[in-house]
This record gives structure tokens, sequence and C-alpha cells, in this order.
């Protein structure tokens, strides 16, 4: 495939060779907001990546890698970074660690930093935006490991949970228990996350091979903030859930916030069960059940596989997703 230079994204944005420089190295003090989003756009649907990234992608081995996180504040994602600050090391391996917001513009702005420092490798938790940057780079056989979300294309190894099976063992423990009427709290789905999606779709799928009919308005997947207020009027319906499963922690402590709110008792007035431990659940006035997810052995296989690539310097051409088994904690929200 043709390489493509500065001059190309030139041409396609309408501009000047120089304005695009002046782009690529932030000096945006002269440049109309109109010509800025242009050299972006031009820049994003070309997949261009600047010389000064490019040649870091030649350098020999510096001994670091980068990993790029869609969202720090989750407890999977530090205990994955845990995980693969272990291995590095065990190998004498430097560790760059990014926290891209679930935004694609941070993340790519990131990517370009960390390869300006000649990360050997990048662990990223994509972000829905990127897609073709991410092929440029595996164009120019630069080592990635996805980790926890699928991109269009599998063009790089990816390891994630099995959200569907996660979904089912929640959804038949609180059947088991004798809850018909569940729910599901989840954090927004309009970037059409990977996991939030299949715990999702799992759900649906769980409630039916159990024989059960769930409610629209039991759904409740929305950006962080507005949990809680559609939560209150789900409550005010009178038609409505004996149970909740909460698709990850961030979800549940809006889900628990509600709770405390309206003085609800667990599991006499609502069961709970989420995806993700953290070490306050186990503790909380009543231990909360949990799906937990192996992450420090999805961590720990992570790094390992970007090591193993950096060090055969061989990027296949097609790689399939690795997926890990849920495990079952049972507490007493249920």
């Amino acid at each position: 495939m043709k390489k493509i230079t500065m001059q190309d994204v030139a041409l396609k944005a309408g501009v000047s060779k120089s304005t695009v420089s002046q782009y690529i190295n932030n000096r945006y003090e002269f440049m109309g907001v109109s010509t800025k989003l242009r050299v972006e756009e031009a820049i994003k649907e070309l997949g261009y990546i600047p010389n000064h990234v490019a040649k870091s992608l030649k350098q020999k081995r510096s001994g670091t890698i980068g990993v790029i996180v869609a969202n720090i504040l989750h407890t999977f994602s530090t205990e994955i970074i845990r995980a693969i600050e272990d291995v590095c090391e065990r190998n004498s391996c430097h560790l760059f660690v990014c926290n891209a917001d679930d935004q694609p513009e941070k993340e790519r702005l990131y990517i370009n930093m960390l390869l300006a420092k000649q990360v050997d490798g990048l662990i990223i938790f994509p972000t829905d935006g990127n897609q073709e940057y991410y092929k440029q780079l595996k164009r120019e056989a630069f080592p990635i490991v996805f980790v926890d979300r699928m991109i269009d294309e599998p063009i790089y190894p990816t390891i994630l949970l099995d959200n569907v099976s996660a979904s089912k063992i929640a959804i038949e423990k609180l059947v088991e228990k004798g809850r018909n009427k569940i729910g599901l709290v989840s954090t927004s789905i309009a970037q059409k996350v990977t996991p939030r999606v299949e715990r999702i779709n799992g759900y649906k799928s769980a409630l039916s091979l159990n024989g059960l009919t769930g409610e629209a308005d039991w759904i409740v997947a929305e950006e962080r903030h507005l949990i809680e207020k559609n939560l209150e009027a789900l409550w005010k319906m009178e038609n409505r859930p004996n149970a909740f499963f909460a698709t990850n922690d961030l979800a549940l402590i809006e889900l628990l916030k509600f709770v405390k709110k309206n003085n609800l008792a667990i599991p006499e007035d609502i069961s709970i069960i989420t995806i993700d431990d953290s070490p306050f659940l186990e503790i909380a006035t009543t231990p909360i059940s949990v799906i937990k997810q192996p992450t420090f052995d999805m961590g720990k296989d992570a790094a390992e596989m970007l090591l193993r690539m950096i060090g055969s310097k061989k990027v296949d051409e097609v790689y399939e997703e690795r997926r890990y088994p849920p495990v079952l904690i049972e507490r007493e929200s249920i």
C-alpha cells in the first residue's frame, strides 16, 4: 500500500504542507477552526502517521511499552495494569500508562506520544473511532494487544471476558433465588463498547432461556450521571424489578446510591449481582455478589503476548480473540 505523506494530507484538506506541519506540531495560534478540522479529518481518513512517529517505529528496542486504558476509574482497568506491571518488572521492561477517558481523539494523541517515546509495543483498551489508525500501525508491523474491547477486524490479538456467559450466570443465580423481575443497570452503550453491549445481549438471552420476559424500561443504560435519575423514574412504576444485574462497577456504584437514597434493603427489597469485584463489596453492609473477571490472568497474558510479539519481531496477519471464563462469587445480596 502506498505510504501516506504530509503532502497527501495537505491535498486532501486543501491546505499547504506547512499548515499540516503546524497542526502536527500543535501550533494552532494562527490557524482557523475550520482549517484545523479539515486537517484533522484528512489525517484520520488517510491514516497518516507523522514522520517523527513513523521513525520511532523503526528504532531499536527501548525496553518500554505503553498501556492506554479506556477508563482508569474501573477496578478492572487498575487490576489489569497491576498484572501487566508484574510481567514488565520480571522482564526488565518499563511501563507508561495513559487514560483515554473513552475519547478516540485523546487515545490517538497518547498513541502518537508513546510512539514518539519509542515504546516497543502497546496494550490498548480500544475506543470507537481509531480503527483506520490501528490498521496503519498494523501495516507498519507495530506490536499491539487489545484488551476488553473488539474492533471491526481481528487485526491484533484481543483478550476479553466471555461476557455472554457472565450475564447467563448472573441471571440464572437470581432466578435460582426466586427473583423473576430482573432489571439491568449499565453505563452508556452509545459508543458500542464491547463488554456493555455483549452483557446486555447476554442478559436478554438469559431471561428468555429462563422463561422470563424483560421489560424495555427495566434496562437502564445511560451516562453515569443519569443512571440514578432513570432508576428513580423506574421505581415509580407499578411494575418494577425485584432484582438488578449491574454490568460493571461504575454502574453498581450508581445503583447503590439509589438504594441508599430510597432506604431499600438488600436483598429483602431488591437483590443485586454485579460484574467486577472490589474490596469494598465484600465488607459492605450487605456484601455484594459478583461475577469476577480473571483480571490478573488477563493482564499477565496480555503483557506476555505483547513481549513475545516484540521479541519475535513478527505481527501476524489475523488474530482470534481469547475469551476468559467468569467466576461467580456468591455473597449476601441475592
